[in-house]
């Protein structure tokens, strides 16, 4: 089980949003340090792992759970 340092709940949100509270969110943590992102938005399974990549940040864990879907991250940089 990952442990996270900080989670945001980006429920309700639709893209762009789940992404834009992420590296808002991940930029106040320490390289090293994971974020729990709980969103609802469907798009979030492809949206929140391809910013990660991007970034250079790595995807710990991702699941979904009666209609909403988990990421762990971790900050890499």
């Amino acid at each position: 089980m990952v442990t996270a340092d900080q989670e945001i709940d980006t429920s309700g949100m639709n893209c762009p949003m789940p992404v834009l509270k992420s590296k808002k969110a991940l930029k106040k943590l320490e390289v090293g340090q994971i974020l729990k992102i709980i969103s609802t938005d469907v798009g979030s399974m492809k949206d929140i792992p391809s910013w990660a990549n991007t970034t250079g940040q790595e995807i710990l864990e991702s699941t979904e759970e009666g209609g909403k879907y988990v990421f762990f991250v971790k900050r890499r940089k």
